[in-house]
Protein backbone atom coordinates (compact mmCIF):
# COMPACT_ATOMS: atom_id res chain seq x y z
CA UNK A 1 0.00 0.00 0.00
CA UNK A 2 1.65 3.08 -1.06
CA UNK A 3 0.66 6.70 -1.83
CA UNK A 4 -2.22 7.37 0.75
CA UNK A 5 -0.13 10.05 2.18
CA UNK A 6 -2.85 11.74 3.82
CA UNK A 7 -3.96 8.55 5.59
CA UNK A 8 -0.63 8.45 6.58
CA UNK A 9 -0.61 12.03 8.15
CA UNK A 10 -4.04 11.32 9.46
CA UNK A 11 -2.86 8.17 11.57
CA UNK A 12 0.39 9.62 12.43
CA UNK A 13 -1.51 12.35 14.57
CA UNK A 14 -3.88 10.18 15.57
CA UNK A 15 -1.23 8.60 17.44
CA UNK A 16 -0.02 11.30 18.97
CA UNK A 17 -3.38 12.21 20.38
CA UNK A 18 -3.87 8.07 21.73
CA UNK A 19 -0.16 8.91 23.52
CA UNK A 20 -1.89 12.09 25.06
CA UNK A 21 -4.62 10.03 26.20
CA UNK A 22 -2.34 7.43 27.72
CA UNK A 23 -0.95 10.43 29.80
CA UNK A 24 -3.68 11.68 30.58
CA UNK A 25 -4.54 8.32 32.43
CA UNK A 26 -0.66 8.03 33.96
CA UNK A 27 -1.55 11.25 35.20
CA UNK A 28 -3.95 10.50 37.11
CA UNK A 29 -2.71 7.12 38.73
CA UNK A 30 0.44 9.39 39.73
CA UNK A 31 -2.27 11.26 41.28
CA UNK A 32 -4.03 8.65 43.13
CA UNK A 33 -0.50 7.32 44.55
CA UNK A 34 -0.86 4.14 42.29
CA UNK A 35 2.37 2.61 41.28
CA UNK A 36 2.82 2.47 37.33
CA UNK A 37 4.32 -0.94 36.24
CA UNK A 38 4.24 -0.74 32.10
CA UNK A 39 4.67 -3.95 30.92
CA UNK A 40 5.61 -5.54 27.31
CA UNK A 41 2.82 -4.93 24.14
CA UNK A 42 2.87 -6.68 21.40
CA UNK A 43 3.36 -4.41 17.95
CA UNK A 44 0.71 -3.89 16.10
CA UNK A 45 0.45 -5.24 12.80
CA UNK A 46 2.46 -2.87 10.08
CA UNK A 47 1.48 -4.47 6.82
CA UNK A 48 -1.83 -4.77 4.98
CA UNK A 49 -2.91 -5.94 2.18
CA UNK A 50 -5.21 -2.92 1.26
CA UNK A 51 -6.31 0.07 2.76
CA UNK A 52 -10.03 -1.45 3.79
CA UNK A 53 -8.38 -4.21 5.11
CA UNK A 54 -5.79 -1.75 7.06
CA UNK A 55 -9.05 0.37 8.82
CA UNK A 56 -11.09 -3.09 9.67
CA UNK A 57 -8.11 -3.95 11.83
CA UNK A 58 -8.28 -0.32 13.48
CA UNK A 59 -11.87 -0.69 14.33
CA UNK A 60 -11.74 -3.68 15.48
CA UNK A 61 -8.82 -2.37 17.62
CA UNK A 62 -10.87 0.62 18.62
CA UNK A 63 -13.88 -1.96 19.74
CA UNK A 64 -11.63 -3.65 21.98
CA UNK A 65 -10.08 -0.82 23.63
CA UNK A 66 -13.75 0.06 24.20
CA UNK A 67 -14.61 -3.12 25.92
CA UNK A 68 -11.43 -2.36 28.09
CA UNK A 69 -12.58 0.67 29.41
CA UNK A 70 -16.03 -0.93 30.09
CA UNK A 71 -14.18 -3.75 32.05
CA UNK A 72 -12.46 -0.51 34.06
CA UNK A 73 -15.96 1.32 34.49
CA UNK A 74 -17.41 -1.81 35.64
CA UNK A 75 -14.70 -2.41 38.26
CA UNK A 76 -14.60 1.36 39.56
CA UNK A 77 -18.18 1.19 39.62
CA UNK A 78 -18.05 -2.33 41.90
CA UNK A 79 -15.27 -1.31 44.12
CA UNK A 80 -16.88 1.67 44.30
CA UNK A 81 -14.28 3.77 43.20
CA UNK A 82 -16.54 6.84 42.37
CA UNK A 83 -13.26 9.29 41.75
CA UNK A 84 -11.87 7.04 38.99
CA UNK A 85 -15.75 6.44 37.72
CA UNK A 86 -15.78 9.93 37.09
CA UNK A 87 -12.20 10.14 35.74
CA UNK A 88 -13.16 7.24 33.44
CA UNK A 89 -16.08 8.82 31.49
CA UNK A 90 -14.23 11.32 29.63
CA UNK A 91 -12.40 7.80 28.26
CA UNK A 92 -15.94 6.73 27.52
CA UNK A 93 -16.98 9.29 25.25
CA UNK A 94 -13.66 9.64 23.67
CA UNK A 95 -13.95 6.02 22.92
CA UNK A 96 -17.07 6.59 21.53
CA UNK A 97 -15.91 9.40 19.41
CA UNK A 98 -13.01 6.93 17.95
CA UNK A 99 -15.99 3.86 17.11
CA UNK A 100 -18.01 6.57 15.04
CA UNK A 101 -15.06 7.87 13.48
CA UNK A 102 -13.13 4.70 11.97
CA UNK A 103 -16.94 2.76 11.89
CA UNK A 104 -17.53 5.97 9.18
CA UNK A 105 -14.09 5.94 7.30
CA UNK A 106 -14.86 2.58 6.96
CA UNK A 107 -18.18 2.97 5.66
CA UNK A 108 -16.67 5.63 3.09
CA UNK A 109 -14.01 3.29 1.79
CA UNK A 110 -16.78 0.48 1.56
CA UNK A 111 -18.85 2.68 -0.63
CA UNK A 112 -15.92 3.58 -2.99
CA UNK A 113 -14.27 -0.58 -3.49
CA UNK A 114 -11.69 -0.07 -5.78
CA UNK A 115 -12.14 2.87 -7.79
CA UNK A 116 -8.43 4.80 -7.72
CA UNK A 117 -10.21 8.22 -8.26
CA UNK A 118 -12.07 7.66 -5.45
CA UNK A 119 -9.47 6.47 -3.25
CA UNK A 120 -7.95 9.40 -4.50
CA UNK A 121 -10.46 11.71 -3.30
CA UNK A 122 -10.43 9.40 0.20
CA UNK A 123 -7.27 10.39 1.11
CA UNK A 124 -7.58 14.04 0.02
CA UNK A 125 -10.64 14.33 2.72
CA UNK A 126 -8.59 12.30 5.36
CA UNK A 127 -5.45 14.49 4.55
CA UNK A 128 -7.59 17.69 5.47
CA UNK A 129 -9.17 15.68 8.70
CA UNK A 130 -6.03 15.35 9.99
CA UNK A 131 -5.10 19.33 9.65
CA UNK A 132 -8.59 19.42 11.72
CA UNK A 133 -7.91 16.79 14.67
CA UNK A 134 -3.96 18.20 15.07
CA UNK A 135 -5.66 21.48 15.71
CA UNK A 136 -8.01 20.19 18.34
CA UNK A 137 -4.44 17.70 19.62
CA UNK A 138 -2.71 21.13 19.97
CA UNK A 139 -5.04 22.78 22.21
CA UNK A 140 -5.40 19.68 24.36
CA UNK A 141 -1.67 19.80 24.95
CA UNK A 142 -0.58 21.53 28.59
CA UNK A 143 1.33 24.79 28.26
CA UNK A 144 4.67 24.97 29.50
Amino acid sequence: MEAFDGCATFLSQHADEEMLHMRRLLNYLHETGTLVILGTMAAPPAMFNSLPEMFEKIYAHEQFITSKINELVHLANTEPDYSTLQFLQWYVAEQHQEEVLFKGILDKINLIGTDRQGLFFFDREIAALATIKEKAVISMMPTV
